[in-house]
């Protein structure tokens, strides 16, 4: 697992950054990462959090820039507030570039996958903040970089959306996507290579 003294301390510089200064409460941020091994990768976690004064409705999202080594297929969602059926109103994709929030401009290679998790459930709207849940992929990499964190959504008091970007971190590496579980079309080619090798040395035989 990852030094997490070093982590608290980049994202209390994160938080303060965004707090300080301005009486509007930021966006969703994320207030800690973990690393854990997972089958010779790597499970990357990110702690969510809905500030106090903000609230989450069908259409918000958040987007992790850069996540080298991601590997298809593996990113999930738990832990999740205001219960854990919360969970499976959060969809999940992965892309090269963006989704990013209009007028921010994130560090973003072309090269690396991003992922995004976007809410589509009923409003959350608490007094407090609350713990969204635990959003976390699979990397073929262990080591951290940094690199950044935006996300979209209102103010509780008047509707406005609220644009953010923090500096968070991810897996370094330069791989792009690593093929988890083969696709359905994938093995039917695997199956009909297999069977075409063994109908050529059939014939062979027959020859001889």
């Amino acid at each position: 697992m990852i030094r997490r003294t070093w982590i608290n301390r980049l994202f209390a510089a994160a938080v303060a950054a965004a707090v300080t200064g301005s009486t509007a409460a930021a966006g969703l941020l994320p207030v800690s990462v973990t690393v854990t091994p997972e089958a010779g990768n790597y499970r990357w976690t990110y702690s969510v959090v809905l500030p106090t004064d903000m609230k989450l409705q069908a259409g918000d999202y958040f987007t992790v820039y850069d996540f080298g080594g991601f590997v298809s297929g593996s990113m999930s969602v738990s832990a999740t507030s205001p219960d854990d059926t919360y969970a499976a109103y959060w969809n999940m994709t992965s892309t090269n570039t963006g989704p990013t929030p209009d007028r921010l401009n994130p560090q973003d290679d072309a090269s690396l996958p991003n992922l995004t998790f976007r809410y589509t459930g009923p409003e959350i709207n608490q007094v407090g903040k609350i713990t969204l849940g635990n959003f976390s992929a699979v990397s073929s990499a262990g080591t951290p970089e940094k690199s950044f964190f935006t996300a979209r959504n209102p103010r509780a008091a008047d509707g406005k959306f609220d644009s953010n970007i923090t500096e968070t971190i991810v897996p370094h590496g330069s791989g792009g996507v690593v093929s988890g579980v083969p696709e359905p079309a994938t093995m039917a080619l695997a199956g009909l290579g297999l069977r075409l090798i063994g109908a050529t040395r059939w014939l062979r035989r027959k020859k001889a």
